[in-house]
């Protein structure tokens, strides 16, 4: 296989031999629009076999980006996962001139929350069920792509990464599509679902940021609102940056540009219906 799709805001173009990747284009980036013949290509992915034994023992899979293999390998059946994670390894670090979170992007209309990643916070399962809800469109729910010329986030919507307990939790949601699972990979059991129709088709529409909302699952927990200081919501935020020290003094003045635009909370919630009411709260008190 060897295709090349245009996935806002970037063009990526990937080469792989594995028929699970293949399915996994088919199955999750069928809307999505195919680049022409000679275009200009923002990331070059190959996926290929592992080398010597490992093409027939024990098979891995290797992941290469413009030719260089930034990951150990992973076994030939977590082919299909590895892109997702090797893209987004790619995004977030090789994407010139944009400063890239590591966070979860909704949009609301012309606006959009972010909801950073910190380890337990249980954000790509609360992303994944705002984004099943009418109203809510998907950026993404790995990355927050900020455009530094206007301040404004940009859309990449690609399949939802779910690992163990919220995968049945995101598929019991109406409309949601989950893939195949992938077991015993470094993150558990690993599935994706497939991005709403409507976040594709509005994939090329930025949204201003309005919301900075740090969530955090505590299971039973009530679900509770607390609005925080700039300061602290800053002193956090930059834990989440891939790219502020490369981009230097644009780096921090996107930031600090998001932050003086948008209103910053903490939540704390205990189950998935309690994190979706803390966000409505928010949106709604805004």
């Amino acid at each position: 296989m060897d295709t090349t799709l245009h996935i806002p805001p970037f063009t990526v173009r990937l080469q792989s031999p594995f028929p699970d990747v293949e399915q996994h284009l088919a199955r999750f980036y069928g809307r999505y629009d195919r680049a022409a013949d000679g275009c200009f290509v923002d990331f070059h992915v190959r996926l290929v076999p592992g080398e010597w034994i490992h093409r027939v023992w024990r098979p891995q899979v290797r992941f290469l980006v413009d030719d260089q293999n930034p990951f150990i390998p992973l076994p030939a059946d977590q082919a299909a996962p590895m892109f997702e994670w090797g893209l987004n390894w790619t995004v977030a670090s090789r994407s010139l001139g944009l400063s890239v979170l590591h966070a979860a992007v909704l949009g609301k209309g012309d606006d959009a929350i972010i909801l950073p990643g910190f380890p337990g916070a249980g954000k790509s399962t609360l992303c994944a069920s705002l984004a099943l809800l009418e109203g809510w469109r998907l950026f993404s729910d790995e990355l927050a792509i900020l455009d530094p010329a206007t301040g404004w986030l940009l859309p990449h919507p690609r399949p939802i990464s779910l690992k163990n307990q919220s995968i049945d939790i995101v598929a019991a949601f109406p409309g949601a599509h989950i893939g195949p699972r992938f077991e015993d990979t470094r993150k558990g059991t690993v599935a994706h679902a497939a991005v709403p129709d409507a976040s594709v088709v509005q994939a090329s529409k930025p949204g201003r940021p309005r919301w900075l909302v740090f969530p955090r699952f505590e299971a039973g927990a009530a679900t509770s609102v607390v609005e925080i200081p700039k300061a602290e919501a800053f002193a956090l935020i930059q834990q989440q940056s891939f790219n502020r020290d490369r981009l230097g003094d644009v780096g921090f003045d996107t930031l600090g540009r998001m932050l003086s635009d948008v209103r910053c909370y903490a939540t704390v919630y205990g189950s998935t219906s309690g994190g979706i009411e803390g966000i409505q709260r928010i949106v709604s008190d805004s």
